[in-house]
């Protein structure tokens, strides 16, 4: 059982670190964005507060299955990894 509750933990914690990175490069990006001409502004605008949205869900998800404990992982793992790949790809797309 230790085990089980060892590997969440990593788990989770990994993920925090990723959401902590991705969290500083959206304000990085906020703040080249509020450098960029007017046009660039409104249409960079609305992807990251697509983004900003993507990694509060993430972030939401991520505290649920932290506060349901080990023992109920399972039954969040499947949440906070659509929303994980969700907010990847929606970085991604932004970056590239």
């Amino acid at each position: 059982m230790g085990s089980i509750e060892s590997n969440t933990r990593k788990t989770v914690s990994k993920l925090e670190d990723q959401i902590a990175r991705w969290s500083a490069k959206l304000d990085d990006l906020v703040a080249k964005v509020g450098a960029a001409g007017q046009d660039a502004k409104l249409e960079a605008r609305a992807q990251l507060d697509e983004l900003k949205s993507k990694l509060v869900v993430a972030r939401s998800k991520l505290d649920a299955a932290k506060a349901a404990g080990d023992d109920k992982w399972d039954a969040f793992k499947e949440g906070v990894e659509s929303s994980w790949k969700e907010l990847e790809s929606a970085f991604k797309k932004l970056t590239h």
